[in-house]
């Protein structure tokens, strides 16, 4: 136990035992949450800095508090790292998570009661895409599209562009939580061309995809703006990334600050510098074919055994379950009864899902987190038998914790970076 843990286990031992279950708990079972990950040692070493105590207002050059040598440096070393891995021409690497920076997007460019076009959330859209939960959703008009699940996820480009023009949209937004293939990205900015719409791409799930160039680029198409997280996929710290064409720097910096945000976190922007460094290398473009070599083992295996995917396969890291007609139970069980065994899913709805968020149709489940941990192709197909085995009897309590030594007993073969 190192120094600054042995004081908190002294002067708060109940939290620093929710620390060591939480430890536990991660090396002993198997993520496999498309949104999760295990960042880079190193990145953890800049959470737990010194830069923690620093408030940086502002931008490099033009902080509103002195002392700002060291923050400028980290920032701009962030920044132009950020540009070298996406092929950007701005990047702003100051919003705190992903809710925050889109809605910088939103106020950056529209005007409240602008109209946008946005995947549907229950065909793989995300809750910050205009749900109506959402606060953006009363701010701004979102107009919705999907997927055609009957055609492997495809998009329907001739009714898309029927629907741009039909609504108007001043932005088209691609991007998604849920959704397990890739993005055309020209087609896209083709249909937004036609009424001069602004392009915005949120690759959030697969930033670490595209920067290493395993799954197609937004900018490749000529798009306007660009969002993604720093962790899940890139496996950083938790934070946001909004990446443009330099004409639209002065839309986008001011509405991150001042517009929604004070001082940036310069422990986690430290830590954003320290992962695109790691997606420059090129060990990183190895991990990211790994992640989707093992998405399309373990999607196969889960189909061989019977299950039902939305969309009948993947193309990137994650895949929906369709727990219902797999299994005849819904989400939230299946989720329950993975947990079991020592395999974290989410309970997912499925396309236009005739039941409730907190009671679903499906799980998702994606590969970065057990591919960082060095899992392999054969890994997911034994992991895909022990999850249709369970899922087919939840309630053999036996099985369940025979297989929950097996997963266990793998997990001991693959440590996970930053516990131990």
């Amino acid at each position: 136990m190192d120094a600054y843990r042995q004081k908190l286990h002294s002067f708060d031992p109940d939290i620093d035992a929710a620390i060591a279950g939480e430890e536990g708990r991660q090396a002993d079972g198997v993520e496999m949450i498309p949104s999760e990950n295990y960042t880079y040692p190193e990145v953890l070493a800049t959470l737990g800095s010194v830069l923690t105590n620093k408030y940086a207002e502002g931008y490099p050059g033009r902080r509103y508090y002195g002392g700002q040598e060291y923050t400028d440096a980290i920032e701009n070393l962030a920044r132009d790292r950020a540009c070298a891995i996406f092929r950007a021409e701005h990047a702003n690497v100051q919003p705190l998570s992903g809710s925050p920076m889109n809605q910088a997007v939103y106020f950056g460019f529209l005007e409240p009661g602008d109209t946008v076009l946005a995947m549907d959330l229950s065909h793989g859209g995300h809750l910050t895409h205009g749900a109506p939960v959402s606060h953006m959703g009363k701010v701004f008009k979102f107009e919705r599209y999907k997927s055609e699940p009957s055609q492997n996820g495809a998009i329907d480009f001739d009714g898309l562009m029927a629907r741009v023009k039909a609504v108007r949209p001043k932005m088209v937004l691609c991007g998604y939580s849920s959704y397990p293939r890739d993005y055309d990205y020209a087609a896209f900015k083709r249909v937004a061309d036609e009424i001069g719409a602004l392009t915005f791409a949120d690759i959030s799930h697969i930033g670490g995809l595209v920067a290493a160039g395993v799954m197609r680029n937004p900018f490749d198409a000529g798009f306007d703006v660009v969002t993604t997280t720093t962790h899940k996929s890139l496996r950083g710290p938790r934070g946001g990334l909004i990446l443009c064409k330099k004409a639209h720097a002065k839309k986008v910096d001011p509405a991150v600050f001042p517009g929604l945000q004070g001082g940036p976190h310069m422990n986690n922007v430290a830590g954003a510098a320290v992962t695109f460094k790691k997606a420059a290398e090129p060990a990183f473009k190895d991990y990211a074919t790994a992640i989707l070599a093992n998405a399309k083992a373990l999607a196969a295996g889960l189909m061989t055994e019977g299950a039902k995917l939305v969309t009948d396969g993947t193309d990137n890291h994650l895949m929906v379950v369709d727990t219902i007609a797999s299994f005849g139970i819904d989400g939230r069980t299946a989720e329950q009864a993975l947990d079991r065994i020592g395999i974290t899913t989410n309970k997912q709805v499925i396309p236009d899902d005739p039941r409730p968020p907190l009671r679903p149709s499906g799980i998702r489940l994606g590969t970065p987190a057990c591919t960082t941990r060095g899992m392999t192709a054969d890994d997911m197909r034994r992991i895909a038998r022990w999850m249709v085995d369970t899922l087919r009897a939840p309630k053999d309590d036996a099985a369940i914790a025979k297989r929950h030594a097996e997963v266990r007993e793998l997990c001991r073969s693959y440590p996970v970076p930053g516990i131990g």
